[in-house]
This record gives C-alpha cells, structure tokens and sequence, in this order.
C-alpha cells in the first residue's frame, strides 16, 4: 500500500512569484505538511529584484517551467499533492499527465490545448502584453491598474494597490503567447491528453468574480476530461478573483483544496478510475 503523501508542491502563476503562495505555506506546513513552493526558473530573486531587472522573465516558457517541476517531483521520495494557480494550474496538468503526483488541483487553471473560447475579459487581462507581437520575447511590466483589473478586482484599490506592491512582477510574453494561441499551435507546450484513464485525481477550482480565468474556461478545461475514467472534479467558489490565494477568504479554499487532495489521494488507485464520467 502507497504511503500517504507528506509533501505538497506549490506552483505560482505568471505576473507573480512563490511569494504569493506565502499564507498557503504557512498553513499547510501548521498542518504537518513538507511544503516546496520552487519559483518558476529565473524567478529566484523577491519581487523587489525582479522588477529592477526582469531579463530573466523574459527567456521563460511553458515546457522549461514545466521541466522544471518535472526534476523536482521525480526528486522526492515520493509522490506529492500537486497545486497550481492560473498557469501554474496549467502546469499542474502537464505533470499529471506525465504521470506525477499522488493527487493535483489547479486553482482558478489556465486552460490547455482544446479549450477554445476565451472571454472577453480574459483577453483584456493579457492586453498588455498581447497588444503587440513583439512582446512575446519580453517581460512586460504590470502596472497597478493591470493588476486592479486582472487580480484586485474584489479588493477597494488600496487594498489592491498593496497586493500588487507585496506580490505582483512583470509576466513572460512567451509563456502568455505560449497559452493564447495553443489551439493554433500542433506542437504546443500547453498540449494535454485529457482522456488518460491511469492519471492521478485532478480538481479544477474556479471562482465566480475571476477576470483572468473566469468559471466558463475552468469548465470548459473540465469538458475535456470527460473522455477519462479518472477522478476528476470541479468546484466552483463564489465571489473570488484571481487572487483567490490572498483574497480575503484565501482559507476556506486552500482548506478545501488539501481537503480534497488528501482524501483523492488515500482512495486506492481502482477506485479512481471510474467506470462512469468524471464529476464536475
């Protein structure tokens, strides 16, 4: 019988580092939990550092941050839950589908190859680096109103102002471009095989005031795994952003979210594998 995961591995998004998993961290390691919260490769330095020199933002992409985990994950003793949040969450999908992970949730996730409608206000959130072409080999900065748009839109401004002073960092063109255009892409980075059947337990959190991920892409993520007979759910959370992991509130669904991937992850590996569609 497998052991019971003890570590869980926190995987940021784009415009943001490990930093803002922070409160996570805290309450998953008061819990017992070994918690790895790895930046994304060039993403080493505090949040201060990388504004002042964004190169190394600039030369990130989906399969190298993807790689990266990859090593971590393969370097533990054993299996951990997986979370990720927007590109990360996407992230998180990739190395389910390689076969890591005892059990994985993508927090408000960007969507994978094959999800073909992006709404309105997910396009304007990444306008300012998908205005102009050339963006793509940058790191763009967001200011504090992209940031009040895409992230604090359920926050008063001084309060979004602070969250994005605290967290907030210039996002790789590339990786943004990388997840815009996957459906015009044969060989994209964000590719997925949604119908594996022997992959471990996935839940897809969405809330319903996000901007940059709204609900209807997390279900639309969620449509694709249909084809598979593995454990996979969604939830839908009411009144959070895309800062859901600092939004006040933030403890209610990381609870919910260990929660799960605990309980997924203890079910034997037959059960998992269900005969009828996955829940959603």
């Amino acid at each position: 019988m497998a052991l019971a995961p003890d570590t869980v591995v926190l995987i940021h998004g784009l415009w943001m580092t490990s930093r803002s998993w922070e409160r996570w961290a805290d309450r998953y390691a008061a819990r017992g939990l070994r918690v790895v919260a790895s930046p994304w490769p060039g993403l080493e330095g505090e949040v201060e550092q990388l504004r002042a020199d964004p190169t190394p933002i600039a030369e990130q992409s989906i399969g190298e941050i993807a790689d990266h985990y990859d090593r971590l994950i393969r370097g533990l003793p054993k299996p951990p839950l997986i979370m990720g949040h927007s590109f990360g969450g996407l992230i998180a999908q990739i190395l389910v589908d390689r076969g890591l992970g005892a059990a994985a949730v993508g927090v408000h996730p960007a969507a994978p190859k094959g999800v073909l409608k992006l709404p309105l206000s997910t396009l304007r959130s990444g306008f300012s680096i998908l205005r102009n072409p050339s963006n793509r080999h940058r790191a763009v900065p967001f200011t504090a109103d992209d940031f009040h748009y895409a992230f604090g839109n359920t926050l008063d401004r001084r309060e979004s102002d602070r969250a994005w002073e605290r967290y907030a960092v210039p996002g790789s063109g590339r990786v943004l471009f990388e997840g815009a255009f996957a459906n015009l892409d044969p060989h994209s980075p964000a590719r997925v095989d949604t119908g594996r059947h022997d992959r471990a337990p996935l839940l897809l959190l969405a809330g319903s005031a996000d901007h940059v991920v709204p609900p209807s892409v997390v279900r639309g993520t969620a449509a694709l795994y249909q084809r598979s007979r593995a454990l996979t759910a969604y939830h839908e959370f009411a009144g959070r952003s895309h800062f859901t992991v600092g939004q006040p509130g933030w403890e209610k669904v990381a609870d919910y979210a260990l929660d799960w991937a605990v309980r997924a992850a203890a079910l034997p590996r037959e059960v998992t594998i269900a005969r009828e569609a996955p829940r959603r």
